[in-house]
């Protein structure tokens, strides 16, 4: 009964995202702002596709209808609940694929990948296609990403900015095929001489392929690709895999992050994980895979390392050549001359960059650090250290980039390898398609879209390579004063927290670092408004080394659902000699076997908590 009732939250909190919309101001831009016209290269599926003869729209999944559908009988009803019982989903699975290939089959694909109707976007004239024309004739469906683009707006005319339509069942080629050809619609429509893009996601795949095969036109100024999936999506690799493992605490957080709740609700289902969601899942991948196994983007989005094994076990070398072919030229010719055809553009004047999470399991279970959709390797090009290990303290990055440090605070990203090393920015627990939810990734966007001020990872302090997530659901983020996010050295001598909520008020009860032997003593009386921020002294020696790595815990109070919280965050040393000759991993979670019992109980946070803040309690009255 928990499991069901942990699922039916998940599925209404689901529906209230997508319902509401937040967005962070932008109150940090600098310098001259840019009068290209910009081009919204959207995420997957944003375009509508429609049939050619009659216009009836060809993909629009009604969900609630695809259940009604599917439970449309008493008799299916019993079978479908009575296997759910005994843990077999099967009935239920082809009750919810058929209905699906049903409601999909105007986008179906033949096997060679063509589309088996003749199927067109809604429009590839520029004209047509800007937000003043959409607003004053168009019902606000063929508008992509509106709370980002209400950003741009403030700095720039309606008329200036341009959303691209394309058929997303094609690769990524084909799209970029059409982007090359929209790019000059947009061009001539607004007189300027060149464009900025914003791409997300798979716009963010189609527009890396369209710089690889026409960036050398220089056509584009300025172009940012939030969380772009230009090496693949693990999800797409679980969907067919057969092992999907939703994980249903991250799924949770990737929910609280887009509605920026200032309460921790993913504690409802730490021990509830739902297995008879996954197997429900894996039972209808092969209905799922009749439809969307044809699509030509579903394979540019097998992660490269995957893409071989998912090919032999599912594509036909004859009746799918079409399909075969065109997704070999991607992963074979196209992704690996990405980082260098990316960085060339960069040298001759072209600012591309990225901005890209990690920290985060994939929600379908794909074992790599990720923004919850698309892993970071995927995202960047960066190499990462396996699922729940980090790089040894002796680690030493692949490439030297001119003697430029290049690994991640916590050691588990060696930027050293990205397709754009200088120019791609690594956020911290950032969940996919939420720059705009919290004011440090908003400005960064709009920074790097809009001017000319940032043209690489060093050219402000204030927007370093790395950071942490500080959206409104983490409540706290901390900084040593005198340092860079996420470091420390000899200059720090306090703590700074700051309270990132927008409506609740922040009491620190606890600070515990573990790593180093730093001690803090918090004034646990003091109450941090929305924005507020408390400095915390702190005793102990600062090593003199570089590259070693430490985590500082953060409890405190909120006054809501949740009113016990803790936040980790991982800093790295930087104060002297660096740390070499150790290239090893090391395991981020070495707790004992009786954590490890709490685990499955979803105790241990909770347990830990309270013996932490029991420990610095007795600490800050007897030692401290």
């Amino acid at each position: 009964m928990k499991k069901i009732v942990a699922l039916l939250l998940s599925v209404i909190i689901v529906f209230s995202v997508c319902a509401v919309a937040y967005a962070e101001p932008v109150d940090n831009m600098q310098g001259e702002i840019s009068d290209y016209p910009v081009i919204v290269v959207a995420g997957y599926t944003a375009s509508a596709l429609f049939v050619e003869e009659t216009g009836e729209s060809a993909w629009n999944i009604d969900f609630l209808a695809l259940l009604t559908e599917a439970f449309g009988s008493v008799s299916d009803v019993l079978l479908s609940v009575g296997g759910l019982v005994v843990g077999n989903c099967d009935k239920l699975a082809e009750l919810v694929g058929k209905q699906l290939a049903e409601q999909c089959e105007l986008v179906r694909c033949n096997p060679d990948g063509s589309s088996k109707y003749p199927l067109r976007v809604y429009s590839t004239d520029a004209a047509k296609t800007n937000y003043k024309y959409l607003e004053e004739n168009e019902d606000g469906s063929h508008i992509f990403e509106q709370e980002c683009v209400d950003e741009i707006r403030k700095y720039t005319s309606d008329e200036n900015i341009y959303f691209f339509q394309t058929d997303w069942r094609m690769g990524a080629e084909y799209c970029a095929d059409m982007l090359h050809d929209y790019v000059d619609s947009v061009i001539a429509d607004s007189g300027k001489e060149k464009v900025n893009i914003y791409a997300i996601s798979h716009g963010g795949q189609v527009t890396a392929t369209y710089l690889v095969l026409y960036g050398d036109e220089f056509k584009v100024d300025n172009c940012i690709m939030s969380s772009p999936a230009i090496g693949g999506a693990g999800i797409a690799y679980d969907a067919f895999s057969g092992d999907i493992r939703i994980d249903e605490e991250n799924l949770l957080r990737f929910i609280e992050h887009g509605m920026k709740w200032e309460m921790d609700l993913n504690w409802l289902v730490k021990a509830q994980q739902l297995g008879i969601l996954d197997d429900l899942l894996n039972a209808a991948a092969p209905y799922f895979f009749d439809i969307l196994g044809k699509w030509g983007s579903i394979w540019d989005f097998m992660p490269a390392s995957k893409y071989d094994e998912a090919k032999a076990r599912l594509l036909d070398p004859v009746e799918n050549a079409g399909i075969i072919d065109k997704s070999d030229r991607f992963h074979y010719e196209i992704l690996p001359t990405m980082g260098a055809k990316l960085q060339a553009l960069v040298d001759g004047g072209m600012n591309v960059s990225i901005i890209a999470g990690y920290g985060n399991g994939i929600v379908s279970g794909y074992p790599e650090t990720s923004d919850g959709i698309i892993t970071t390797n995927g995202q960047s090009g960066a190499v990462c250290a396996p699922w729940g290990t980090r790089f040894g303290d002796g680690y030493v990055q692949q490439n030297d980039c001119g003697g430029k440090y290049k690994l991640s605070p916590d050691r588990t990203i060696d930027a050293s390898t990205a397709y754009l090393p200088d120019n791609t920015w690594f956020v911290e627990n950032h969940y996919h398609g939420m720059i705009i939810r919290a004011p440090y990734t908003s400005e960064l966007f709009m920074n790097l879209l809009m001017t000319d001020n940032l043209t690489s990872v060093y050219s402000d302090p204030a927007y370093p390579q790395f950071h942490d997530s500080i959206n409104a659901s983490n409540g706290v983020w901390a900084h040593f004063d005198n340092n860079e996010a996420s470091y420390l050295d000899c200059g720090a001598k306090t703590l700074v927290i700051k309270n990132v909520c927008n409506e609740a008020a922040v009491i620190v009860t606890a600070v515990v670092c573990e790593g180093l032997d730093l001690k803090f003593k918090v004034d646990a009386t003091k109450k941090l408004a929305p924005g507020e921020s408390m400095e915390i002294p702190f005793t102990g020696e600062i090593p003199q080394v570089s590259g070693k790595t430490f985590d500082i815990k953060i409890y405190f109070l909120m006054d809501n659902i949740t009113p016990a919280n803790y936040r980790i965050q991982r800093f790295t040393v930087f104060n002297g000699e660096r740390i070499y000759g150790y290239t090893g991993f090391e395991n981020t979670d070495n707790t004992s076997d009786f954590f490890a019992i709490l685990a499955k109980l979803g105790l241990k946070e909770l347990v830990m908590m309270i013996l932490d803040v029991l420990k610095y309690a007795f600490e800050a009255a007897f030692i401290m």
